[in-house]
C-alpha cells in the first residue's frame, strides 16, 4: 500500500509525525505541489524554496514528486496515479492554508481517500493555550508563561524502515532557481542541524548580549530553516534543555524568541483577519500619507537610499541576502511607518517578497508591533531614531560600511552621520530624504489626533 506525505513547511526526515504516519501505512510517496496562487512570492523566496526541495530530493534518494497546479486537483490526481488510500500532512494555520486544506480534504474524500493531519510547525499547536477566562492571549508575557509551562512532546526520530515509492512521474526542479536559492546560504535538513550544533557550541550562552548587534554573528540564523521546516522547534527546545548552559541568560532569551514565533502564530489562528489589517482598532483613524505622496520616498526606502545609513544598510542586506537582522527589521519598519507615515502593510509586503524566512504571522504581527496596532504593541510614541539605534547597536560602524560602501571612507561611528563630515557625501551617498526630528513630531501629532477621534 502507498501513502502520500504532502509536504509544505516540513522538508525534513526527523521529528516529522506526518511522515511517520505515512510510513506506517506502507510505501511513502513524498509530494510537493507548486501552487500558482502563491506565484507572487518574490524571487528570493521562490529560489530558496526550490533549493530546499532539491536538498529534500537528495535526502530521499530522488523520491520527491513535484507537481504544479491547484492542490485540490493535483493531490487527488497523484493519489489516483499511485493507488494511495491516504494522504498525510503537517497541520497548517494561516487563513490561506486552512481554506486550501479543507478543499483538498473534500476532493480526496469524494474519491474515498482519507487525509490525516499530524504535527504542526510549532512546539505548541496554535489555539491550544487560553487565558483563565477561556479567551485567546493578546499580550505576550502571560502567553509566554503559559507556553513555558506547557509540556512539549520530545522530538521523534526518523521513521524506522522508511521505504519510498518511486514510480510516479515528477516535474523537474528549476536548476536556475536552485542555484540562486543556494546563494542565500546552506540549505536542507543536514545544513540546519549543522548550523544548530555550531550555534549551541559557540553562540547560545552569549545570545542575549549578541543578538541585537548586526555587526556581529550573534544570532542562530535558523529562521529560514524553521520557515521551510528543515528543523523543528521541538528539536531546538530539547537540545537547549539538555545543554550545560540551559539556565544561562542566553539560553532563556533564545527560548523566549521561539515563544514569540509561536505567539504570533497563535494570534493569527484566533484572528485570521489580522493578517493584513490592524489587530487593534485604537488607531483606525490614524492619518497616513497617500501613495502618490509617498511613492518616491517608499522607493528610496526599498532601495536602501534614504540617507540614513543604519536604515539603508538593513534594506540593502535584505535585497542582497534575502535576510535582515531583527534589530534592523524594527528600525526600518519604524522609519517607514513613522518617518514616512506609511501604513504598515506596504512594508510587510515588501519584506515578504524578499525575505527567504518570510513568515506571514511573524512578519505581519512584527510590523504591527512597531506600528502600534497589534498585540503587545510597542507604544506608538516610541519612534526609533535611526542614528541613535545605529550608534548603539553598530558602535564602530562596521555593519554600515559592509552594506553601504559609499561610506567606507568614514571611520568608526562617523559612518552613521555622514552629514557631519566634509567628505561624507564624497562617494555618492544620498542626502536624507526627510528630517527625522520633524517627522517624529508629525507622527506624534497624528497619534494624538487619532486617539482623540477614536
Amino acid at each position: 500500500m502507498t501513502a502520500i506525505v504532502w509536504l509544505r513547511r516540513d522538508l525534513r526526515l526527523h521529528d516529522h509525525p506526518a511522515l511517520a504516519a505515512a510510513a506506517e501505512a506502507g510505501l511513502v510517496l513524498p509530494l510537493f505541489v507548486r501552487d500558482p496562487r502563491l506565484a507572487g512570492a518574490g524571487d528570493a523566496r521562490r529560489s530558496r524554496l526550490e533549493a530546499s526541495l532539491a536538498a529534500f530530493d537528495v535526502a530521499t534518494d530522488g523520491a520527491l514528486v513535484v507537481r504544479t497546479g491547484n492542490p485540490a486537483v493535483v493531490v487527488p490526481e497523484v493519489a489516483a496515479e499511485a493507488g494511495a488510500r491516504s494522504v498525510h500532512v503537517t497541520g497548517e494555520f494561516t487563513p490561506f492554508a486552512l481554506a486550501r486544506d479543507r478543499q483538498v480534504a473534500q476532493a480526496l474524500d469524494s474519491d474515498g481517500i482519507s487525509m490525516h493531519a499530524g504535527g504542526t510547525p510549532y512546539a505548541v499547536r496554535p489555539g491550544t493555550l487560553l487565558t483563565g477566562g477561556g479567551t485567546p492571549y493578546q499580550v505576550f508575557t502571560p502567553f509566554s508563561r503559559a507556553w513555558h509551562g506547557h509540556e512539549v512532546a520530545p522530538p521523534e526520530p526518523r521513521p524506522a524502515g522508511l521505504r519510498w515509492r518511486r514510480t510516479v512521474e515528477s516535474e523537474r526542479l528549476d536548476e536556475g532557481l536552485v542555484d540562486h536559492g543556494r546563494s542565500f546560504g546552506p540549505v536542507g535538513e543536514e545544513a540546519a542541524l549543522a548550523r544548530w550544533r555550531e550555534f549551541l557550541e559557540d553562540g547560545l550562552e552569549h545570545y542575549a548580549e549578541g543578538r541585537d548587534r548586526p555587526d556581529l554573528d550573534g544570532t542562530s540564523q535558523l529562521s529560514v530553516h524553521l520557515k521551510h521546516g528543515e528543523i523543528h522547534p521541538r528539536t531546538l527546545l530539547a537540545d537547549v534543555a539538555a545543554h550545560p548552559a540551559a539556565r544561562s541568560t542566553g539560553a532563556r532569551t533564545f527560548v523566549t524568541e521561539l515563544a514569540w514565533r509561536e505567539f504570533y502564530a497563535d494570534v493569527l489562528w484566533h484572528r485570521p483577519d489580522s493578517a493584513w489589517a490592524d489587530l487593534r482598532d485604537s488607531l483606525t483613524r490614524m492619518s497616513y500619507d497617500t501613495q502618490v505622496e509617498t511613492e518616491p520616498l517608499v522607493e528610496a526606502w526599498r532601495a536602501g537610499r534614504t540617507g540614513f545609513p543604519f536604515v539603508d544598510a538593513g534594506m540593502r542586506q535584505l535585497l542582497e541576502t534575502g535576510w535582515m537582522h531583527n534589530r534592523l527589521r524594527m528600525v526600518t519598519a519604524s522609519f517607514l511607518a513613522k518617518d514616512l507615515h506609511v501604513w504598515w502593510p506596504v512594508g510587510a509586503r515588501h519584506f515578504l517578497d524578499h525575505l527567504v524566512d518570510g513568515d506571514l504571522a511573524s512578519n505581519n504581527h512584527g510590523w504591527q508591533w512597531v506600528a502600534g496596532t497589534g498585540t503587545d504593541a510597542s507604544p506608538y510614541f516610541r519612534v526609533f531614531n535611526p542614528v541613535t539605534q545605529g550608534t548603539r547597536f553598530d558602535p564602530q560602524g562596521d555593519f554600515v560600511r559592509r552594506w553601504v560602501p559609499e561610506l567606507a571612507h568614514l571611520e568608526g561611528r562617523q559612518a552613521h552621520e555622514p552629514w557631519r563630515h566634509a567628505d561624507g557625501y564624497a562617494h555618492g551617498y544620498p542626502e536624507r530624504i526627510v528630517d527625522h526630528d520633524h517627522e517624529r513630531v508629525e507622527a506624534l501629532e497624528r497619534y494624538e489626533q487619532a486617539r482623540s477621534t477614536a
